[in-house]
């Protein structure tokens, strides 16, 4: 029977010449008809399943049974295994093929839904024999009928069978140091940092690009196969799961490999996983920017988890060259994202009903306030009615309901953010401050007489490590996505020489000593004091500013995550 969240937008009804099953009509929904197989189906399923039902050696694999004559040839000349990777129960329902299949025990039929469940499945197959080769029999009909199923295990099956790896991928880790890590890598800002860490530190590392929208494709699996047959990598290394596939083939393969992968969380875990069909790997090492993110990464599955604060590249965020006088500075900045934009850009995505959205913007501010740091559990426990509805979202298919709650969660967490960044930026207003970000920040202080500027949002790389320096006193306040962890900007800013004022965290002592070697507020009614406190103080501006730096230095570099990274993958895996 299908499961209950599976559709099928055809019906399938058999076509026999006595008690001979001679092809398959398919009715789409559209209107169309396809047939399975057509005049001399049987023929042309034993001609394609040729090479898989003669070579005694192999595991064919059938995508798609078909009219079911090739899988009993095979069948009737194998004696191990013989994998059919068919999820169509219409067309099964139709022909019987399945019960006449499973009664040889060498039957080993796959039908999940998830591609790299099914490709997992037959990993295991494949490693349970010895890594006999796979023999792949693709029916064309199946190709078209799902081709975000079929298509792509036919890919991966025959990247895999294409590149002899499996033996020369089995190769001792860890026999030096320092380790050789592969990174996936794709336009994300911090691994600019890593590769450059990794330079300064001698480690040797290589780059595997992945194209948007490509991390499944047989192009990437070959050649991820390729520069680890080549390149001998100790592990792998990726940020916030970028080149991860959600379908968990990467994840499979390395499984197989016996490559550990190492994935450091710089942004909230929770958001970016919610997509991943398979993700949890005793091969896999999780690092988290945010230490309340552990408990709840442990109880997703992930056997290493550990704590991985962000850093700084003290070469990029340095002094300038030269004092920058009184007179070419300003009092107070701030540099951040209004979220203006992106609580709407969410909720557009969304699509959300009445009753998610009424009363959003409060629900967003006891968020804010509340220890809680899932949106879920949040809603759960506080707003059960809304909760109810949120389970309820759903699309077309489980993904697209995956997407609009994760709409919804995000939603929730950016207003939070709006709210209390708008807050606590106004209680700056009375030093005529400069706000560099989005134009958002106009709407959010257009009823505000009080005087301040906006400057376009800056380059991190090719502005801000100039700009912090210009700035008396750098305002900070901190994302709801992170209510324990601090943010790039306490270590960017006085890397540079430069003083900045944040919210308190949690967490923060774990980096800095209070008031020594960072200043901060416990409550945004306390801003207007310490700013003035601290503009009519510059020594002290300053002693606390040096002694970041210098505490930087020696514990808060992106060469000290990497080491201490490296370090934490010999110490699991070795």
């Amino acid at each position: 029977m299908p499961r209950p969240t599976e559709s099928f937008p055809y019906k399938a009804a058999a076509v026999r010449q006595g008690e001979t099953l001679v092809d398959v009509r398919i009715s789409l929904d559209s209107g169309k008809e396809w047939s399975l197989a057509g005049r001399g189906g049987a023929e042309r399923e034993l001609a394609l399943a040729g090479p898989a039902i003669t070579d005694p050696n192999c595991i064919p694999v059938f995508l798609g049974a078909g009219l079911g004559h090739g899988l009993q040839a095979a069948l009737e000349s194998h004696s191990g295994p013989v994998a059919v990777i068919d999820k169509e129960t219409p067309i099964l329902e139709a022909t019987g093929i399945r019960q006449q299949a499973l009664s040889n025990k060498n039957c080993v039929w796959i039908d999940d839904p998830a591609p790299g469940q099914a490709l997992a499945k037959l990993t295991r197959v494949q490693m349970d024999h010895a890594n006999r080769p796979l023999s792949l029999v693709a029916s064309p009909l199946y190709l078209r009928l799902d081709p975000g199923y079929y298509r792509l295990l036919k890919e991966h099956i025959s990247a895999s069978t294409q590149v002899d790896f499996w033996a020369k991928a089995k190769y001792a880790k860890f026999t030096s140091w320092p380790p050789r890590m592969l990174l996936i890598t794709s336009t994300y800002f911090l691994m600019g940092e890593v590769v450059t860490a990794c330079e300064r530190l001698g480690v040797p590392h290589q780059l595997l690009r992945v194209p948007d929208k490509e991390t499944g494709s047989e192009e990437f699996v070959k050649e991820l196969l390729t520069a680890i047959v080549e390149f001998r990598p100790d592990f792998l290394f990726t940020i916030n799961h970028l080149g991860v596939d959600r379908e968990g083939v990467l994840i499979d393969l390395i499984e197989r490999l016996e490559v550990p992968l190492a994935s450091w969380f710089v942004d909230n875990p929770h958001l970016i996983l919610y997509f991943y069909n398979r993700v949890v790997s005793e091969h896999t090492a999780i690092y988290t920017w945010d230490t309340d993110n552990i408990a709840g990464l442990k109880d997703q599955g992930f056997s290493h988890v550990e704590y991985l604060p962000l850093g700084v590249d003290a070469q990029r965020f340095s002094p300038p060259a030269t004092p920058i006088p009184d007179s070419a500075r300003t009092d107070v900045a701030f540099v951040g994202n209004s979220m203006v934009y992106k609580v709407a850009h969410r909720m557009d995505a969304g699509r959300f009903p009445r009753e998610l959205l009424r009363g959003y913007k409060e629900v967003a501010a006891r968020f804010g306030e509340h220890d809680e740091r899932s949106v879920r559990a949040f809603l759960r426990g506080h707003f059960p009615e809304r909760f109810a509805v949120f389970e309820t979202l759903q699309d077309k298919g489980e993904t697209q309901s995956r997407e609009r709650k994760l709409a919804y969660e995000a939603m929730i967490t950016w207003e939070a953010t709006r709210q209390y960044r708008r807050h606590c930026v106004a209680q700056t207003l009375d030093f005529s401050p400069l706000i560099v970000g989005d134009p958002g920040w106009d709407i959010a202080f257009k009823h505000e007489a009080r005087p301040w500027t906006r400057q376009g949002e800056l380059n991190y790389y090719a502005d801000l490590p100039a700009f912090y320096p210009r700035a008396k006193v750098n305002f900070n306040t901190t994302s709801k996505q992170m209510k324990g962890a601090v943010n790039q900007r306490v270590f960017d800013a006085p890397a540079t020489g430069a003083f900045v004022l944040t919210d308190q965290r949690d967490q923060m002592e774990n980096l800095f000593e209070p008031h020594t070697e960072i200043a901060f507020y416990n409550d945004p009614g306390d801003i207007p004091h310490m700013v003035r406190h601290f503009l009519d103080n510059p020594a002290e501006r300053q002693r606390i500013a040096d002694a970041a730096r210098t505490r930087i230095l020696a514990e808060h570099t992106y060469e000290h995550r990497l080491e201490s990274l490296m370090r934490s993958m010999r110490a699991i895996f070795a």
